[in-house]
């Protein structure tokens, strides 16, 4: 008998899928996610607008946390989302005030920093609820946003805002010829903004703006942390310039700010007269913008013989006292700030 071999089989065995080949394919979807999400970001200021913002949101109630810890337990009135003008919740403001006061007071009016595209006014209420425990009213008031809304818009609304005030000065409980302008960071800015437009008439004109408030009913202005010249903003690198270049994009609608008018007008460095109202001015020596915004403004005006109160640190000084370090109150240089922030307010106003 003879046998055969067995017959080998026609089947081959299946492959196997190396990793590589799986990682291969991950890596092309994720090349081809961010070159989308580059060209996206080339042609329109939002994606990087709504990411600055989600970062600056998550910041700014953490910080608010940190204050509401600090607010002593003086009893105030509260009013809050007050409409000033049509445009919802974006023209609204917080009113402040001690519950025991009888008559006008001093009006602290607060516009809230976020890099000009984040932010609300109940990011500064808890410091607001502190000043107003020292004896002033205090209102913290709401804008437009950017990329929702595009400049000068902010400017007019708060211009707005203070007519408002102005107009309701007996029912908010404000002294209309004591009005303090504060702001924090793109805040300091337009409070720098409007206190120049209140104060220099050729100003007004170019903005083409009939300011609410006559010059003398602003006794005085708080900056903390804020931009005032766009041309040193521009030349900003690293992701700190990115962002704020961002920002800037998409609160003026326009790539190119720095060369237009947007960039022009909002320097208000360069717009600034003798008859700017006393300052007081502060920012952390951790912050980049300290030396390359707040100084050179305290400068500006002390050159322009404006009477400039400052709090700066030395270089050096440990710790490092970041963007906005006013409001971490859990810091004693924040209470150091805080207090002379008191003791400048309690020079320039009467009650």
């Amino acid at each position: 008998m003879t046998t055969s071999a067995p017959a080998e089989s026609s089947e081959r065995p299946p492959k196997t899928r190396r990793p590589w080949h799986r990682t291969r394919i991950a890596v092309g979807v994720v090349i081809a996610v961010v070159v989308v999400v580059a060209v996206i970001a080339s042609i329109s200021p939002w994606p990087s607008a709504m990411i600055i913002r989600a970062v600056f949101t998550k910041g700014g109630n953490e910080t608010a946390a940190e204050m509401d810890r600090h607010v002593p337990d003086t009893e105030l009135t509260e009013t809050l989302d007050i409409a000033y003008g049509d445009a919802g919740a974006d023209t609204t403001m917080d009113v402040f005030r001690p519950a025991s006061a009888t008559g006008p007071l001093p009006a602290v009016v607060w516009i809230h920093g976020g890099a000009w595209i984040s932010g609300a006014k109940e990011n500064v209420d808890p410091y607001l609820r502190i000043l107003a425990g020292e004896g002033y009213t205090t209102i913290g008031v709401n804008y437009t946003i950017g990329p929702e809304g595009v400049y000068p818009l902010a400017v007019h609304q708060l211009n707005e805002a203070l007519a408002y005030i102005d107009e309701h000065a007996d029912e908010l409980g404000v002294d209309p010829d004591q009005i303090v302008l504060a702001g924090d960071s793109a805040g300091g800015q337009l409070a720098s903004q409007m206190a120049t437009l209140i104060t220099s008439p050729d100003y007004a004109e170019i903005m083409d703006i009939e300011p609410s408030l006559d010059a003398g009913q602003l006794v005085a202005t708080i900056l903390n942390c804020g931009v005032y010249d766009l041309a040193a903003l521009a030349e900003l690198d690293g992701i700190a310039g990115w962002g704020l270049k961002s920002a800037m994009w998409a609160y003026s609608g326009t790539k190119t700010w720095a060369e237009d008018a947007t960039g022009a007008t909002m320097s208000t460095i360069d717009w600034v007269t003798a008859d700017f109202p006393t300052t007081y001015i502060s920012g952390g020596n951790g912050d980049g913008l300290t030396w390359l915004q707040s100084i050179p403004m305290a400068k500006r005006l002390d050159e322009l013989g404006v009477d400039v109160t400052t709090l700066f640190w030395p270089a050096p000084h440990e710790p490092a006292l970041p963007h906005e370090y006013q409001f971490h109150l859990d810091m004693p240089d924040a209470q150091t700030a805080l207090q002379k922030t008191i003791d400048f307010l309690d020079a320039h106003t009467s009650r």
